[in-house]
């Protein structure tokens, strides 16, 4: 007989239906992050007017919009720039009002942002609901793996954390399938609208979901996260340890018991606690002489996932191996999505076996390597190596840099300073991502398939920055034991 461990019951018992729905619901802003990321990649040369099958518009808005090069990248990065924002403001935004209510906050960006893009006569229509659709994008990807990481069993939480990324992936997935079929004439417009139908579908979801526990607990409420963790989990499931990690956590004995205690006698019980339960902001992070090492590690995984080079692919892939490809570019863009898919899926259970720090260097190890082969591809006009280059590239990708970054900065400071951390992650994202939006078109006209050494050489500094620095975060139940801080008191 096989051990219990091994027995899918046991572990499908942590997956009642509301688990999941509330998961799937939340997951769909990321989703649309990857969406709104990856949207205007394969109907580039239909919306800038480069197809020569372009007939003239027989309704008030242009069936297509002229740029530049330069136009384009602004168009592209300002989408870049709203996520700065959104990411900037979800976490004292989490730490305020809560997990849920952030998340509905991100959808009225969701579902306004497209309008304009897909409505848009002109650059600056377009531009603006970019920036919409960039903040609501920005802030779900700080949120989202927040609420994650507090209502996923504990034993799971790097897998179920790797969903971030996956939905991420499936988003890009869904516009390029869209931007395959429908980029022609004004369909274009029906790829950008798509992006307000999900969004609007994640804000009913949103009705029906709940607040994190864990959140509702250190607001001083344990008797009602007991009851909305009991609903997550099902009546049959044993929450008294997690519970008990809360405490350990940050919600110690006094916190729980002020639950039980009238007005008066709460404050006279925990003036001390208080401070604690209160989010910190990003200032007070920064300074803190603990987080702020825990700042800077964030901040270079975060720069790391862009600075590799992974949305050069995402966001220019079809027109950086057109003349290399012709009409397959297209093609090999949707192999990309579905391969970022699959390995992304099939690498998560990786993050809580090997570890998120062993992930991450392998990962940038195969990405490094990967960008060489790319760039000898490219530049020796190797149609092959470059498709199967690309394909190693995204496959390393999703090993590691892909999911761990967003798991990570939950894992490396306490509760009270998660919503500030993850701005400050986020933050750092969205302008490596914005320099790599804006600079790469113009880099890869200049150096062509030699941009890629470029990006081989930033994958092979942040290896040995991470493998120095960043500290491993699997099996360690807090901050303090992931900083060694408990073994510098005993």
């Amino acid at each position: 007989m096989a051990p219990a461990t091994m027995d899918p019951r046991t572990w499908f018992s942590h997956l009642t239906p509301y688990f999941v729905y509330v998961l799937f619901i939340a997951t769909l802003g990321p989703l649309l992050f990857g969406f709104h990321l990856a949207e205007l990649n394969a109907p580039e040369d239909v919306i800038r007017c480069k197809k020569d099958s372009i007939r003239a518009a027989a309704a008030t808005l242009p069936q297509c919009i002229e740029m530049t090069p330069t136009q384009w990248g602004v168009v592209g990065s300002t989408y870049t720039l709203g996520g700065l924002i959104g990411a900037l403001s979800a976490g004292p935004l989490a730490g305020k009002y809560g997990r849920r209510r952030t998340m509905q906050i991100t959808t009225v960006f969701f579902i306004l942002g497209p309008v304009f893009e897909a409505l848009s006569p002109n650059i600056g229509v377009m531009s603006f609901g970019r920036l919409l659709s960039g903040v609501g994008a920005g802030a779900s990807v700080v949120v989202v793996p927040i609420y994650i990481s507090e209502i996923a069993p504990p034993a799971e939480k790097g897998f179920f954390g790797a969903f971030t990324q996956i939905m991420c992936n499936v988003g890009i997935l869904v516009t390029q399938l869209l931007g395959y079929f429908l980029s022609h004439g004004q369909y274009w417009r029906i790829i950008l609208a798509a992006g307000g139908v999900i969004g609007m579908v994640q804000s009913l979801g949103l009705l029906l979901s709940t607040e994190s526990p864990k959140y509702i607990a250190e607001q001083g409420n344990g008797t009602q996260a007991k009851r909305i963790l009991r609903k997550i989990r099902g009546e049959g499931a044993d929450i008294d340890e997690e519970i008990s990690d809360w405490q350990k956590d940050g919600m110690d004995d006094a916190d729980e018991e002020q639950t039980l205690l009238g007005d008066e006698d709460r404050e006279r019980v925990t003036p001390k606690n208080q401070q604690r339960e209160e989010a910190m902001s990003i200032g007070q992070v920064l300074r803190h002489p603990d987080y702020k090492k825990a700042a800077i590690a964030v901040i270079m995984v975060m720069l790391a996932q862009q600075l590799s080079g992974i949305n050069s692919i995402v966001m220019y892939g079809v027109s950086l191996l057109a003349d290399l490809l012709e009409s397959n570019s297209a093609l090999l863009n949707l192999a990309v999505s579905a391969v970022n898919i699959i390995f992304t899926a099939a690498c998560a259970p990786l993050v809580d076996k090997l570890g998120r720090k062993t992930c991450l260097l392998q990962s940038l190890a195969g990405m490094g390597t990967s960008s060489l082969l790319l760039a000898f591809g490219i530049i020796n006009h190797v149609p092959v190596l470059s498709a199967i280059a690309v394909l190693l590239f995204v496959s390393s990708f999703a090993l590691g840099l892909g999911p761990v970054p967003f798991i990570l900065s939950a894992e490396l400071v306490g509760p009270e300073a998660v919503g500030a951390t993850q701005s400050i992650a986020l933050a750092a994202n969205w302008i490596a991502t914005f320099l790599v939006a804006q600079f790469f078109p113009l880099a890869s006209a200049k150096l062509h398939g030699k941009v890629y050494f470029i990006f081989a050489a930033l994958s092979a500094f942040f290896f040995l920055f991470i493998g120095w620095f960043v500290p491993e975060t699997k099996g360690k139940k807090n901050a303090d034991e992931v900083w060694g801080r408990e073994r510098r008191v005993d």
